[in-house]
């Protein structure tokens, strides 16, 4: 009798547009705490969801403060690729992978050696900062030594507005263009590969029914159940470093 990890791995060996969409749990194994999850940032540290929240972000220094201190303290910064992250690059080289939708805003899977031209980051980049006022735009590591300085909430140099990492928070608004890009591949898909997220958080959970109502294969892996699992036509509550790597052929 076939497993549902077999099942998979053969959907994907004959199928030609793979779809990724990736939550938090893809990278709790390089070191970078989920938010939901029973160690989650949000669990453990009811605090850190507000300064996720745009709301509290632009009206309360001291959250600023906070927020500027967790993006210097961030694990992302020292964090590598795991087994799961390169059983997708596995896949992108045998030219399966057709996009790769990520909730997260950790980079990792750039760095990991997807090409930023197949990466859709719904919730936009920690690697980056913005001007809430006049829009400008770096690197964040070129502003890192500011706070190592000691500038505890640093203000834009072109305008005197307040800064935020290049993310998307609770209460603003997502970029239309990347959303009904999302959503667009998740029509061409095949196979829609739903990996570590909670598929709580919408629009973007929205491209779970929409590659399903299109003709595509869904699976599920995540650790914990989500609202899609009937939907779906695999669901792998495994790990994602030992089961990602089996499925993509790696």
């Amino acid at each position: 009798m076939t497993t549902p990890i077999d099942q998979v791995r053969g959907w994907i060996a004959g199928a030609t547009r793979v779809v990724a969409l990736t939550g938090a749990g893809i990278s709790t194994d390089s070191g970078i705490p989920d938010f939901r999850g029973p160690q989650g940032v949000w669990t453990k540290n009811p605090l850190a969801e507000r300064m996720s929240d745009i709301r509290y972000y632009v009206s309360d220094p001291e959250v600023r403060k906070l927020a500027w201190q967790s993006r210097l303290e961030s694990p992302a910064w020292k964090a590598k690729p795991n087994t799961g992250h390169l059983a997708l690059v596995e896949l992108e080289k045998r030219g399966k992978l057709h996009a790769l939708v990520t909730q997260n805003t950790d980079g990792l899977h750039q760095v990991s050696g997807i090409p930023p031209e197949k990466v859709i980051e719904v919730h936009g980049t920690m690697r980056k900062v913005v001007c809430l006022s006049c829009g400008w735009r770096d690197d964040m590591q070129a502003l890192i030594p500011r706070l190592r300085a000691g500038e505890a909430d640093p203000e834009c140099k072109t305008c005197g507005g307040i800064l935020k990492s290049d993310t998307i928070s609770f209460g603003q608004a997502l970029v239309p263009a990347v959303i009904d890009r999302a959503m667009q591949v998740a029509r061409e898909a095949d196979v829609l590969l739903a990996i570590g997220s909670t598929l709580q958080v919408y629009p973007v959970a929205g491209a779970v029914p929409l590659a399903k109502q299109a003709g595509a294969k869904l699976v599920i892996l995540n650790a914990q159940p989500t609202q899609f699992d009937d939907m779906a036509d695999a669901v792998l509550n495994t790990s994602i470093g030992e089961a990602l790597p089996y499925v993509c052929g790696a």
